[in-house]
């Protein structure tokens, strides 16, 4: 019988007790099981710490503009599982998503079957195993993935790429990734192929450009650098880190098809001479959305939404927020993980705010509103509330900046984004996926 939507992601769900276990021996296996479908289809692997969503939205657009059919896989969601899985720029369909969780869930039960102990294939093993097995089925020509956590074992390293992007290397899970950004980098670097292309962000740290130049002469890949920064295409993706993501899939695009011209494949779309065509990258550029970073609630108060979870990423979006509130008073609703650095964040976001209120994301793993309102007071930032839940917090934030024509900024955490969102009624978009109605909060 087959599965609905419901009930796949309802199994997805119920493995999360499982939590998260490195190695790829269950990947193998299970790609096995499957039929081996990420030899299906060329495949480009992004990595790295912040920006991967975009960047692999992105490289997908570009590519599917030049006559390509495409792919993409990306984490996490906002609303729902089906959100990570792309093919030609659209959510997989609901059907074609339950069949490939049900698919890779059978799968599982062979492999569990020959594990020892306590061991088992977890949820995103699982879940990436179906995005492989759904796009192999979608008869796709070029897949761009997103690792997840790491590199060296994480779930996606079982793709053969030709291409890898780094989009760039910052201190997050250290406990399991390694304490300095060598140690990251090391990691991330991991899924580099040898006589393969990597494609680098621009202005790596120079201890993650050392460790590429390192692990890429080791292993006879050739090195890209993009420019970075410096707006060259009018983007539908707002925030100037978003200029920095896109030079890097553009970047990586050009490699993919330089790479695919010298296996002797023609891309019909491909500019006159080789490389990319600069009204595909246009088109691209101004159609691309990335849900859930710099998303704009249209009305008042000016409402941003952004899923920064780490320092970096909040510095990120520290230096793009003056072009969209406009130096409006500013509220924060934030909320964040147990694992992350909220004392970072909230040393890069505090000072451009005026009032906070913390709250807790649907996660088993949300930190205390608690401690962050006592990691702001250590701050010296004494106008804050605690609201535990996301929408009151929001509510209350909305209020305040509605009596002194302000903004407020809903971030810190993707569950937190996603579950706002998830929210709002009258959902409906204007002018793209970024820009969606003020409504009454529920």
């Amino acid at each position: 019988m087959a599965w609905s939507e419901t009930e796949a992601e309802r199994h997805l769900r119920s493995l999360e007790l499982f939590g998260m276990r490195f190695g790829l021996d269950r990947m193998r296996r299970m790609m096995t099981a499957l039929g081996s479908p990420e030899r299906r289809f060329d495949t480009i692997h992004v990595v790295g710490t912040n920006g991967k969503s975009s960047t692999t939205r992105m490289i997908a657009a570009i590519l599917e503009r030049h006559g390509l059919r495409t792919a993409a896989y990306t984490s996490p969601h906002l609303s729902s599982y089906t959100e990570r899985v792309q093919v030609g720029e659209r959510d997989v369909e609901s059907d074609a998503f339950a069949a490939a969780v049900a698919r890779a869930a059978r799968a599982a039960e062979q492999v569990n079957r020959t594990l020892a102990g306590d061991d088992h294939v977890t949820q995103f093993e699982l879940l990436t195993a179906a995005a492989l097995w759904a796009m192999a089925e979608q008869e796709v020509e070029v897949a761009v993935v997103e690792a997840g956590l790491g590199g060296r074992y994480d779930a996606t390293n079982v793709i053969p790429s030709r291409i890898t992007a780094l989009t760039n290397v910052g201190l997050e899970h250290t406990r399991w990734l390694g304490p300095t950004l060598k140690d990251i980098a090391e990691e991330k670097l991991a899924v580099l192929e040898p006589d393969t292309t990597l494609v680098l962000g621009a202005d790596p740290a120079p201890q993650a450009l050392a460790v590429a130049e390192r692990v890429a002469n080791d292993r006879a890949a050739r090195i890209v650098g993009v420019e970075g920064g410096a707006p060259t295409v009018p983007l539908l993706a707002r925030g100037s880190f978003q200029q920095r993501n896109f030079a890097l899939a553009r970047g990586a695009a050009t490699a993919y098809l330089d790479d695919a011209r010298a296996r002797g494949r023609a891309v019909a779309g491909e500019a006159v001479g080789g490389g990319l065509h600069e009204q595909a990258v246009r088109d691209a550029a101004a159609s691309t959305a990335v849900p859930g970073r710099m998303h704009l609630i249209e009305g008042e108060p000016l409402t941003v939404l952004d899923g920064a979870h780490n320092p970096d990423a909040m510095a990120a979006l520290v230096e793009s927020l003056p072009g969209v509130l406009g130096g409006r008073p500013t509220a924060v609703v934030l909320g964040a993980l147990e694992d992350k650095d909220a004392a970072g964040m909230l040393g890069t976001l505090l000072g451009m705010c005026e009032r906070a209120w913390f709250t807790a994301p649907p996660s088993a793993r949300a930190l205390p509103p608690a401690t962050l309102q006592s990691l702001a007071r250590q701050l010296g930032f004494e106008a804050v509330a605690c609201e535990p839940t996301p929408w009151r917090a929001l509510e209350q934030a909305r209020g305040w900046a509605s009596e002194r024509a302000g903004a407020v900024l809903v971030t810190g955490s993707v569950y937190l984004v996603g579950d706002l969102l998830d929210r709002l009624d009258g959902a409906e978009t204007l002018g793209g996926p970024q820009v969606l109605r003020s409504s009454p909060i529920r």
